[in-house]
């Protein structure tokens, strides 16, 4: 591990290339982030749990067991920040990742700062979290649903759901505006970062809604909160008087 401030986040970069291992090392080193690696998928879970990452980089193709592996078995356990890195042209690795529980992904031959962008935009999504204080009164009812915006957790009948940040950051984007649809594009600004140049594939976005539907939906092959908006993008039911005082 890179010695520096132990209030730094620390980085999971799990892949079987030497090489991109030495660069992501040094890299995300220099701009503060501890960093712990990983040869292969084995050595990867077993880092996992010994150092408790906040967030990992996670290549596809490792031996003994691949990134997919890896992925549903931190998913099992874990809500941590998960990139993928994909190869070049592989769509179908893309969206296996995102379908597994992946946050985002970047595809080799990537840049570096391509993907400490997206590593940075990914822990923003979940710092929330960590902030200590809040009042804990926006809290939203739709259907058998509570949405505490401030503890960013969501309830079904008072169980609670498990969702990864972006996940959340996702349904708080579409609760916001609840009623408005959001294209893709928009969401994909506000969500992950992406600028309008920038050419991704609009699918993260879609994988996305369909694993929130998957959690959230009593029918998620028939909707009645996340909603398409057909030519655009997606909404959210509207919400009509749905805060709950605080304290209830």
């Amino acid at each position: 591990m890179t010695a520096t401030s132990p209030s730094k986040e620390t980085i999971l970069v799990a892949d079987d290339e030497a090489s991109i291992r030495r660069i992501l090392e040094t890299r995300l080193s220099m701009i503060g982030y501890q960093v712990v690696t990983a040869c292969d998928g084995n050595e990867a879970l077993d880092l996992f749990r010994n150092c408790e990452p906040d967030l990992v980089v996670l290549d596809v193709m490792m031996p003994k067991l691949d990134g997919y592996g890896v992925c549903q078995e931190l998913r099992k356990e874990s809500d941590v920040p998960i990139v993928m890195l994909t190869a070049l042209g592989d769509v179908a690795d893309r969206i296996t990742g995102l379908e597994l529980g992946a946050d985002d992904y970047v595809v080799k031959p990537f840049s570096p700062k391509e993907l400490e962008a997206r590593i940075r935009c990914v822990l923003r999504r979940v710092e929330k979290e960590q902030i200590a204080g809040l009042p804990n009164s926006g809290v939203i009812a739709v259907m058998n649903l509570k949405i505490d915006t401030n503890k960013r957790q969501v309830y079904r009948n008072d169980e609670r759901i498990r969702l990864t940040g972006m996940e959340f950051s996702l349904l708080e984007l579409l609760v916001s505006r609840s009623g408005e649809p959001f294209s893709r594009g928009e969401i994909l600004k506000e969500v992950w970062g992406y600028t309008p140049e920038r050419h991704v594939d609009t699918r993260v976005v879609d994988v996305h809604i369909s694993r929130l539907r998957s959690k959230l939906e009593d029918d998620p092959a028939n909707p009645e909160l996340i909603l398409t908006a057909r030519g655009t993008g997606y909404l959210f039911q509207r919400i009509v008087d749905s805060m709950i005082p605080e304290g209830s």
